[in-house]
């Protein structure tokens, strides 16, 4: 069992825990993942890790309430247990392999979209402890949307905001914005995008044109976690990858998008029937 010890809403259905997990904080690197568990009738649910205190024994998740599980995993309290909190999982990000050395010599641009700014906040603040130079792009729907701003400032890379109504930032799409940032003169070695399927595709169009080495995390088409379901499947060039044991990073330039978005919008319908059958037995 694994306890609850800080509950916080970031923003409309997007909820961080932090959870007493000592062996996974102990061994967590960024870009993994955790699977957990509710209790005993629960699926599994695959999150990519938020940030992780060794020291502490903690490790935080950071998850949208999109269907029956997420939705009665937001209900739980501080003090309360999840049943598995199992990993970490996956393989970091490719960057912790590199020495500071190798590291200093280059320059890297975040892009978050949503909620995939949790994925990127424990790659920039293990960049920034290394004294790496890393700008951040996160991108949302409108302000009430952002999360992590203040987490992200304080570890002191630059930060831009790109909101669709213009309520905070700059107005447009993230990739309007880094078309922005290239014109005006800033280069980058290598660029990493997480959040929606579509936006890491635009992204990578964008970045390929640049010729911008760039990284993507396709955690968000992960199932089962562990390579037994296969319902993370992607083509990445032109070879079949499972996203939870090969991944879920990958170089977003070889990466088939277009079949990653249909794999899944599989998914959706099955989504919305089981949350709409949770609604109406809490009801009765």
């Amino acid at each position: 069992m694994y306890k609850i010890l800080k509950k916080k809403t970031l923003a409309e259905n997007i909820i961080m825990f932090e959870v007493k997990a000592p062996m996974v904080a102990k061994s967590a690197k960024p870009g993994q993942f955790v699977i957990v568990r509710i209790d005993e009738k629960g699926e599994r649910i695959p999150l990519t890790i938020c940030d992780y205190d060794k020291d502490l024994g903690t490790v935080t998740i950071v998850f949208q309430v999109v269907g029956a599980s997420t939705k009665k995993m937001s209900k739980l309290s501080e003090g309360e247990f999840l049943l598995d909190f199992a990993g970490p999982l996956g393989n970091p990000s490719e960057f912790v392999s590199l020495n500071t050395d190798e590291l200093k010599k280059k320059k890297f641009l975040f892009v978050a979209g949503g909620v995939g700014t949790a994925p990127v906040y424990p790659q920039v603040k293990y960049l920034r402890e290394k004294g790496i130079d890393c700008d951040v792009v996160i991108g949302t729907r409108n302000k009430d949307l952002v999360i992590l701003k203040d987490e992200i400032e304080a570890l002191g890379c630059r930060l831009y905001i790109c909101t669709d109504d213009g309520s905070l930032g700059f107005k447009g799409r993230v990739t309007d914005f880094m078309k922005k940032l290239f014109d005006e003169g800033n280069s980058y070695d290598e660029v990493v995008a997480i959040g929606p399927m579509i936006m890491m595709k635009f992204v990578c169009l964008l970045t390929k044109e640049y010729n911008i080495k760039t990284t993507v995390s396709l955690n968000s088409i992960m199932v089962d976690g562990t390579g037994m379901c296969g319902a993370c499947r992607v083509t990445v060039g032109g070879e079949t990858k499972f996203t939870c044991t090969d991944g879920p990073e990958f170089d977003g330039h070889l990466v088939d998008f277009d079949e990653a978005i249909n794999r899944q919008n599989m998914f959706k319908d099955e989504e919305v029937r089981r949350l709409h059958h949770s609604r109406e037995c809490s009801c009765f």
